[in-house]
């Protein structure tokens, strides 16, 4: 039902698409514009870090990990479905020490990533820094 794919070129207009919607804009760190040229120049250096997941072969979110920081965002559309928990579960198989900044006030950010084992190892007035919490310390 879901798997996780390597971000190949046909999935970067969705990545774009989906960082523009007006729904999530708001959780990102950076929330500009973003042009065709500038998303295929982003992801020309970076498409080997970020992963699409696709449900029932759909494109429902991207992952990835730039400078061991997460990104992460699941489509409006296919959210509930267990969708964000999967990425990061299947993230942190390849990045293991990545680290996610989120603004305290993402919400549905903040409670996915402590639902997965993360944790919050420092905070300051705008964000909640995690870590995943290793069982075996």
């Amino acid at each position: 039902m879901m798997k996780l794919e390597k971000c190949i070129n046909e999935y970067w207009e969705f990545v774009r698409k989906l960082r523009l919607d007006e729904r999530v804009k708001v959780g990102f760190l950076d929330n500009s514009y973003i042009s065709e040229q500038q998303q295929i120049d982003y992801m020309k250096k970076y498409w080997n870090q970020y992963y699409i997941v696709l449900y029932n072969n759909k494109p429902a979110g991207y992952v990835g990990v730039v400078n061991n920081d997460i990104r992460i965002c699941t489509h409006p559309d296919f959210q509930g479905k267990g969708v964000g928990k999967f990425m990061l579960n299947e993230i942190n198989k390849i990045y293991p020490n990545a680290l996610a900044k989120v603004k305290m006030k993402n919400n549905a950010s903040n409670r996915l990533f402590l639902s997965t084992g993360f944790q919050i190892f420092d905070n300051d007035d705008e964000f909640n820094y995690f870590k995943k919490n290793q069982t075996n310390d």
